[in-house]
């Protein structure tokens, strides 16, 4: 996504993260609990990203089927002969028994088709020769949970090029964060943490520009969650619920000093907790989706970073991702 010079010193998206709440915040009527907690997502695009194209060993020796045939990096395939592709194994059904393959594929929002060739390889397989990436992993937030749906990071997950990346599905799984990453000024800082793919606490259903949600499973436990209400953000102290450490949140001061209008930016916040600063030096990549409070309410979630002064960054009202 293309912005002017000065936008792109002021700001940087941050990777998603997850945090659990640890303090009383009143109740509600519905069951909406604060989040917090760390997560490992892995989401499943739909389609399959070009990542490289490569030969085919084959008996009269190395073919590269894609090498010529307008196909390159970045380009995302769709179908396959009529068939949809989400992963290798698609690829391999989808081509024919002659090893034609009309090949659907997006670049730039723009749809083309190309009819391929195919290579039998040594062990009579037709391959096209390509490295694929059909998912998407990494570390989140969860802002909150209502019923059986969790919200979370407060922003889209964005491809190279910066396009919400359409997705046919996901985990997500239970996080621990083992370190983080010092924001400076000029460079933000991170959370770095290990996820591993075993017992999926949620299914992810949305990627959207308010964040990405889905469906928490029956045997989630909710009992140590805060149930909480919705808000309405003013100018003035909050708090955030973060993990810096672990997998236990913990509650740290900010200062909202900006409210807009619209679907994402709608705070500036500054961090005034000197636990936080002196950790991280502030809001870092990881931090997305930790959701802010205010008198006892959820109002919002963090979503960005400045990269000239790591203290500040943006969040998303809570109206915007509510019921998603």
């Amino acid at each position: 996504m293309k912005k002017s010079l000065k936008f792109l010193n002021l700001i940087l998206i941050i990777i998603f993260c997850f945090s659990f709440n640890l303090f009383k915040v009143g109740y509600a009527d519905e069951n909406l609990y604060i989040g917090g907690m760390p997560a490992g997502f892995s989401l499943n695009t739909k389609g399959v990203e070009v990542v490289g194209i490569c030969d085919v060993i084959t008996e009269n020796g190395l073919v590269s089927p894609l090498k010529n045939s307008g196909i390159q990096e970045g380009d995302v395939i769709l179908s396959i002969n009529g068939y949809e592709i989400n992963n290798a194994c698609d690829i391999k059904n989808a081509i024919s028994n002659d090893g034609k393959a009309l090949i659907e594929f997006v670049r730039c929002d723009q749809k083309f088709i190309k009819e391929i060739n195919s290579a039998k390889d040594i062990n009579g397989q037709f391959k096209l020769g390509v490295y694929i990436k059909d998912c998407i992993s990494g570390i989140g937030t969860i802002t909150y949970i209502k019923g059986n749906r969790f919200a979370s990071l407060g922003h889209p997950v964005i491809n190279s090029d910066g396009k919400l990346v359409k997705i046919s599905g996901g985990n997500l799984y239970e996080s621990k964060i083992t370190g983080y990453v010092k924001g400076v000024r000029g460079r933000a800082g991170e959370l770095k943490g290990v996820f591993v793919k075993q017992n999926a606490i949620a299914k992810i259903d949305k990627n959207l520009e308010s964040g990405v949600y889905g469906n928490i499973t029956e045997n989630f436990d909710t009992s140590s969650l805060i149930k909480t209400s919705i808000g309405k953000a003013s100018v003035g102290d909050a708090y955030i619920y973060s993990t810096i450490d672990d997998a236990t949140p913990k509650k740290y001061s900010i200062s909202i000093i900006k409210i807009d209008e619209g679907d994402s930016k709608n705070f500036v916040v500054k961090i005034t907790d000197k636990d936080l600063l002196n950790h991280t030096g502030g809001i870092v990549q990881g931090m997305s989706g930790s959701p802010i409070i205010q008198k006892n309410k959820l109002v919002g979630a963090i979503t960005h970073v400045f990269i000239n002064d790591p203290t500040r960054g943006f969040g998303i009202k809570i109206d915007n991702m509510i019921n998603n």
